[in-house]
């Protein structure tokens, strides 16, 4: 009994991730891409402070006469992704 009932817990939770939800609207897809943007830059700031802490730390222990840990690059201020709608203009009709 207890197979059977472990069973249709699967099949029921299995279809459940199988599922397909319908494609997101426009305005949807678009605050999805800039929260992606947000967190790529996010990621990147994030590692650009973990070098800096690396660096220091490196230069705490580093012996007198070795080379200096290299240096770190700072990333581009965030511009957000542009809507594909405003970046493609719009086709010129010719009308003969």
């Amino acid at each position: 009994m207890k197979k059977i009932i472990a069973f249709t817990l699967c099949a029921f939770a299995s279809a459940a991730v199988f599922a397909t939800l319908p494609p997101l609207s426009s305005e949807a897809q678009e605050a999805a891409n800039l929260a992606k943007a947000k967190t790529a830059y996010g990621d990147k700031v994030g590692a650009y402070k973990l070098c800096l802490a690396q660096n220091k730390v490196a230069d705490q222990y580093r012996v007198p006469g070795t080379a200096a840990p290299a240096a770190c690059t700072a990333p581009p201020p965030f511009v957000p992704p542009v809507a594909a709608a405003q970046a493609a203009p719009a086709a010129p009709t010719a009308a003969k």
